[in-house]
């Protein structure tokens, strides 16, 4: 991760400076931080992206997946995070006033999941960002710690790949982890069928 520029910046800003077609970026407390994920990373990203694709579609359900996404929290205007994968509820989106010009969401009834893949910023994925996506009430969030790189607080020790899902229940996140031939229970997708060990084997 490297920051982009040092002078802090707005959303509105963010937004004009972004540089469309040359990487990924999020803005975090007015500084644009460059999140372009590694190979293995994104393979990640790309097998959970494609298999949510194919339960959208199976059951006709009105979510979409986009490219690319970005998340403004609560009562800033000098972050928006950048999630690895997101599925909106496209009903919802008519009511968000920055999705068709600047691909932002501010609501989190528009967000069905948001789905972070660990790489060595954990401490965002893990911290910063469930709080935020928590404040934001976004029902349902993933981490994807496919190395088993996150604190031992959060995935035990030793440590090992884990699959992280939070719901949310009264407002606040209740997590639920998954390793090796587990099959991911997931409130959105209850259908799914998908084991930890599979989504971690999209990494090798």
């Amino acid at each position: 991760m490297v920051e982009a520029v040092s002078q802090l910046m707005s959303l509105e800003e963010f937004w004009e400076w972004y540089p469309d077609g040359y990487g990924r970026y999020e803005l975090r407390n007015g500084v644009p931080i460059e999140v372009q994920p590694t190979g293995t990373h994104g393979q990640v990203g790309g097998f959970l992206s494609a298999e949510l694709v194919v339960e959208v579609k199976r059951l006709q359900l009105p979510y979409i997946i986009p490219l690319e996404a970005l998340i403004k929290p609560i009562n800033t205007d000098k972050s928006a995070y950048n999630p690895d994968v997101i599925v909106l509820d496209q009903t919802a989106l008519e009511d968000e006033p920055f999705w068709k010009k600047r691909s932002t969401i501010t609501l989190g009834k528009s967000i069905r999941l948001a789905i972070e893949v660990v790489s060595t910023n954990w401490r965002d994925d893990y911290g910063h960002k469930l709080i935020d996506y928590e404040a934001l009430e976004i029902p349902e969030y993933w981490i994807v710690d496919y190395l088993g790189l996150g604190g031992r607080r959060y995935i035990g020790s030793p440590k090992q790949p884990t699959f992280s899902v939070y719901q949310l229940v009264d407002g606040e996140y209740q997590g639920q982890q998954f390793r090796g031939s587990d099959r991911i229970i997931s409130p959105t997708f209850p259908e799914l069928n998908l084991t930890a060990e599979q989504v971690f084997a999209a990494g090798v």
